[in-house]
């Protein structure tokens, strides 16, 4: 990453985390294909109200292994191989812990939250029953978000992806097995997704064990360094709570969403699914620039890291706006996939034609936050997404449903908060010198 070209190195590096953003996308839409045409409407509305509540309690800890990734990048960069084999190790322990945590919190949890956001009352116990039965499998989760993360700040994207289509490949089968063969119910997609997922991780971690000697896996070394974790935690945190804050919103959306009915939640669910698959150039590209800048800036390469964030944002968000172009004129084709009936594809394409043509503006977002993360500045993206995603969105979606009572006015929350999300970041990349300063010399300082 911090030589050669500037383009080629990212294009590179990021088809790899397209390709595996790609099949994990799969994991989402596989359970919501399958139940919805073996289980019928109510399951997959099950299912679909069960989203944003499951990204809430995963997406802290994925956004701590997320920030933790740029702490690794720049050890590594830096070429810092005694620093980074620690921060490794602390990784891993650190993903363990929370992965153990997160069980016990998403089962308790669980009922109390889907009763907050008013889940409609025929579908409630299957959506318990899926809810529970994934977050068996949280140490899983949790664990191959954090060993990717590993994986990828070290230059290695093509082992995650071999990792992921495997699983893939064993979610979908499962899937079928479980639901279609044995006629098991909604809880089954649950098992195979959590089953999968474990086998990833598995893979993960054993390809770890076999890197070069200078920062090799070994389980004998696997705890807390206190200098490390703490470095961990300061980027990685703010990455975990900019996404509960996020999904805490998302899911006030979905409790909007949920007052119009199961046919909206089934629509709107399906929907969702489909915009999983078109987010996929902003997640790779986003996560591509937090290695490609903290590798450059350990390597104190400053000029390469601006140009890399220039070329990065413009490639994320002209993939995206093709994208969305598509989903806008197919969308009626491709929610009906799905198994939902008429109405509740209605519901997915009036969702679609409002947000679709601004997926640029996402992807400029994203592809901002993952450049001050990769800075070493995790604080700065979490406060732009709080304030725009979280505070803004919730209060628009308060005040304007309240005077037009419309499904329309929720789904437009989302483009209009990208919106003024992305008028922020670009001040911020114009007007700051987030290169320069304090971030040139923290890792240095802080493992000294």
């Amino acid at each position: 990453m911090t030589e050669g070209s500037i383009s080629k190195n990212i294009i590179f590096f990021a088809i790899p985390l397209f390709w595996g953003a790609l099949f994990q996308q799969l994991y989402n839409a596989t359970d919501a294909l399958i139940v919805g045409n073996f289980l019928g409407n109510e399951a997959l509305a099950a299912v679909s109200s069960s989203g944003s509540l499951v990204f809430l309690m995963i997406g802290f800890f994925n956004g701590i292994g997320l920030g933790s990734g740029a702490v690794t990048a720049r050890f590594f960069g830096a070429k810092n191989y005694t620093a980074l084999k620690k921060a490794i190790h602390t990784t891993i322990a650190f993903g363990l812990i929370c992965g153990l945590a997160l069980t016990i919190i998403a089962e308790f949890l669980a009922p109390v939250i889907l009763e907050l956001i008013g889940t409609p009352e025929d579908v409630i116990d299957k959506s318990l029953e899926y809810f529970r039965f994934y977050f068996f499998g949280s140490i899983a989760f949790v664990m191959y978000n954090f060993l990717m993360g590993i994986l990828q700040s070290l230059g290695d994207t093509r082992h995650p992806l071999i990792y992921l289509m495997t699983s893939s490949g064993i979610n979908i089968g499962l899937d079928l097995l479980f639901i279609a063969v044995l006629g098991f119910g909604v809880w089954s997609a649950a098992c195979a997704t959590a089953i999968a997922q474990a086998i990833s991780a598995i893979l993960c971690f054993r390809k770890l064990t076999r890197l070069p000697e200078e920062f090799r896996v070994r389980i004998r070394d696997i705890k807390i360094d206190k200098t490390l974790l703490s470095l961990v935690v300061r980027n990685g945190v703010p990455a975990g709570l900019q996404n509960s804050m996020i999904s805490i919103a998302n899911v006030f959306v979905q409790a909007n969403i949920n007052a119009f009915g199961a046919v909206a939640v089934a629509g709107s669910g399906s929907y969702m699914k489909i915009e999983g698959f078109a987010f996929v150039p902003v997640i790779c590209f986003s996560q591509a620039l937090t290695t490609f800048i903290g590798q450059n800036l350990g390597a104190k390469e400053y000029d390469r890291a601006r140009k890399g964030a220039r070329f990065g944002a413009l490639c994320s968000m002209g993939i995206a706006e093709v994208i969305g172009v598509i989903v806008f004129f197919a969308a009626p084709f491709l929610i009906r996939m799905f198994g939902a009936d008429e109405a509740s594809v209605e519901i997915g394409v009036k969702q679609a034609h409002i947000q679709s043509l601004f997926f640029c503006l996402l992807a400029f977002s994203h592809c901002m936050a993952a450049v001050q993360r990769g800075a070493g500045r995790s604080f700065v993206p979490m406060l732009v997404m709080f304030g725009a995603w979280c505070v803004f969105r919730v209060a628009y979606i308060s005040v304007m449903v309240s005077i037009f009572h419309r499904i329309e006015v929720v789904f437009s929350a989302y483009p209009v908060t990208w919106t003024l999300s992305s008028i922020i970041f670009l001040i911020i990349f114009l007007k700051t010198d987030w290169l320069h300063g304090l971030e040139k010399q923290r890792l240095k300082d802080d493992v000294k």
